[in-house]
């Protein structure tokens, strides 16, 4: 019954409206859209804009659902069953469907519908994408790249998908851009599905990056596995593995013998070597004897020959034979390069109070009692003899009780900037207090391979994250050398000199893109701001389009964590006693970047959106977006001597091609 009736009114609609012109073609079905009837004439632009954004006023009666295309009534025909859009069914005829497209035509007569893109067009621009994408990459690679060989020195500072917005908090895993009616929650989520959500976090945020990242050392430890003058940083193990270390493949004797020319090495980590140098403590640093430090590189100072307390004869004497030292033996230590004794007293150590002085000190191996130290390998018993690199011993000096280490403090100009060595009578098993026979040279005993002591990848990758958090911890600024504070950054107030500092120097300056780090700088402001506007629009229940609704999502929760990301890498550094440089800053800019990238994409979007009307509204967004590439390119361009190198007049010198772009009085290039 409700069937029939509908057809006949339907058959009656479709005989009263005019038959649509001949050749036209019914108009295409597109979005649904809100129509006002005469008397309620079109808004402007800006105030349709700002209609968009709030609750509709019109009262429900005056208002009517059109697909686009469709015309409204006819000013004072009122609201005829022919003028209504039927309601689509099951029971829908044939005449229902005729009159739809009839309307359609007519509203086809009066406005001409944007033709919906063609296959040819979306492949060409995807085609433009991947070529941009090109493009950066290979830009990327020739200007990092470009000139590396130069100079020729060491520069160091001390020793496409559619959907961009971020993971879901939600189980729904669709674009904030799509309808909300497409998945539901947009009251208890599944086990199943939580389960699903965790795992893909914890692989996709936590494995993944941490496999990436231990991969990465590998190359790095397979790469850079060569000797250097830092290899006291490290173990003497580690130290086995480099080529060219004099561990690496080596042959020395097993055990430790009296008349052995030996190093000592610090157990503790990025601590070093036992070094003495000819020169004194200065006058009111306790008793004015030889400086006695630890010191991180190696070196002929760092070498002392192990005698027996209470004689003086040569230990390598041929017709003598070889006697081993071992646990619990009293010894003296006597620095092969000055002659002088390993000594301690009761003077106060130099930094560290309530710690005794430790001193070089006698002339050709001769001193008195002071110079005496019993020798105790740990956790082992009285007579067994000293393993090198294995054996972990300690020297007690046998007058006055205390244990030989380091306090890892570093020393003033006047001690080389080295570590201090105290004597402490706080006799506790630390690793500061704890060492190991490094090398070992004696002509009179067999050799053995130290290539079983090689450690293994884990080992190794810990200790250098040791020696990495230690050292930074203990960082010093240098003479003359330019240090920065946090808040110098974000400004790009002054940069760091790499090489070079005069004219007929060869000069790298790093220094921030002067329009990444100002654009930055303001987008992060100006972030704080929209973001804060829509997120006061989103819970006021504002009404908002489904096209800024989907942008102010990616604004609100992609902008969020990039803001979060910076605020994490460049605030704590504000907490930081340790000396700080201006590349402490790269990766909170990386964070910035992107933040920047997202924030100008998202508005010139919603400007494109607002100007949809007008023919060239498309042309904003890449207008826009190929302005900031240029202003980028052409910023990079006119500063590149600075990261490539340059040689000639200062920039202060008109003759200087940098003359003019020293912008801040702080850039000192």
């Amino acid at each position: 019954m409700l069937c029939a009736t509908s057809r006949l009114l339907a058959a009656r609609e479709a005989s009263a409206l005019p038959a649509h012109p001949r050749g036209r073609a019914p108009a295409p079905r597109s979005r649904r859209r809100e129509l006002h009837f005469p008397g309620h004439p079109e808004l402007p632009p800006g105030d349709f804009l700002v209609g968009r954004f709030t609750k509709p006023s019109v009262p429900t009666g005056r208002r009517v659902i059109l697909r686009k295309g469709r015309m409204p009534p006819a000013a004072g025909g009122g609201l005829a069953g022919s003028e209504l859009r039927p309601r689509r069914g099951r029971c829908g005829s044939q005449a229902a469907r005729a009159a739809g497209r009839d309307v359609a035509t007519e509203a086809a007569t009066a406005r001409s519908p944007k033709r919906p893109a063609l296959p040819s067009s979306r492949r060409f621009e995807a085609a433009g994408r991947w070529a941009l994408l090109a493009l950066v990459t290979l830009t990327s690679f020739a200007s990092r790249f470009h000139r590396l060989d130069q100079p020729p020195h060491i520069c160091s500072v001390h020793s496409s998908a559619p959907c961009s917005s971020p993971w879901p908090t939600s189980p729904c895993w669709s674009c904030p851009g799509l309808s909300q009616q497409r998945c539901s929650r947009p009251p208890s989520s599944p086990l199943v599905t939580l389960g699903k959500h965790l795992t893909a976090r914890i692989l996709c945020l936590i494995v993944l990056p941490l496999a990436l990242y231990i991969a990465t050392y590998a190359v790095h430890f397979m790469v850079l596995n060569k000797s250097g003058p830092g290899d006291g940083f490290f173990s003497s193990a580690f130290q086995a593995r480099l080529s060219g270390n004099n561990l690496h493949n080596a042959s020395i004797p097993e055990h430790l013998a009296y008349g052995s020319v030996i190093t000592v090495k610090n157990l503790r980590m990025a601590i070093g070597y036992l070094h003495s140098h000819r020169h004194f403590y200065p006058e009111g640093v306790g008793a004015r004897q030889q400086q006695v430090t630890t010191y991180l590189h190696k070196d002929y100072n760092n070498l002392w020959i192990i005698k027996k307390h209470n004689s003086n004869s040569d230990p390598l004497d041929p017709s003598l034979p070889v006697e081993f030292v071992r646990h619990g033996d009293i010894i003296r230590l006597e620095h092969k390069e000055t002659s002088r004794n390993l000594h301690s007293h009761y003077h106060e150590a130099p930094l560290t109070r309530k710690h005794y002085q430790v001193t070089g000190y006698g002339i050709n191996g001769s001193g008195d009692s002071n110079d005496f130290w019993r020798i105790e390998v740990i956790n082992r018993k009285f007579g067994n003899r000293i393993k090198v690199l294995r054996s972990r011993i300690r020297l007690i000096h046998l007058i006055t009780g205390c244990v030989l280490g380091s306090s890892g403090k570093v020393l003033p100009k006047w001690g080389w900037e080295q570590m201090e060595v105290t004597c402490t009578p706080y006799l506790k098993e630390t690793l500061s207090s704890i060492w190991n026979v490094e090398d070992h040279i004696n002509p009179k005993l067999p050799n053995i391979s130290l290539e079983v002591l090689q450690p293994s990848f884990p080992e190794i990758m810990l200790e250098s994250h040791m020696v990495m958090i230690r050292g930074n911890n203990g960082l010093k600024p240098k003479d003359n050398e330019f240090t920065s504070k946090p808040w110098h950054w974000p400004i790009n107030f002054q940069g760091l000199r790499f090489s070079g500092a005069n004219d007929t120097d060869f000069r790298v300056y790093l220094l921030g893109n002067p329009v990444v780090w100002w654009l930055n700088l303001l987008s992060i402001a100006l972030y704080v701001l929209s973001a804060s506007v829509f997120a006061v629009a989103v819970q006021r229940g504002a009404h908002l389009p489904v096209e800024v609704e989907g942008l102010s999502q990616v604004l609100l929760r992609g902008g969020g964590q990039l803001l979060f990301g910076w605020m994490m890498h460049y605030f704590p550094f504000f907490l930081m006693g340790r000396v700080l440089y201006f590349h402490h800053y790269f990766p909170a800019m990386l964070f910035s970047s992107m933040l920047t990238g997202l924030l100008w994409d998202t508005l010139l979007r919603l400007c494109a959106w607002s100007l949809a009307s007008y023919p060239l509204a498309r042309c904003v967004h890449v207008l826009g977006i190929l302005s900031l590439l240029l202003g980028t390119a052409y910023s990079f361009y006119l500063f590149h001597p600075l990261a490539y190198g340059m040689v000639g007049p200062l920039a202060q010198d008109p003759r200087s091609p940098m003359a003019g772009l020293r912008w801040l009085e702080s850039w000192d290039f």
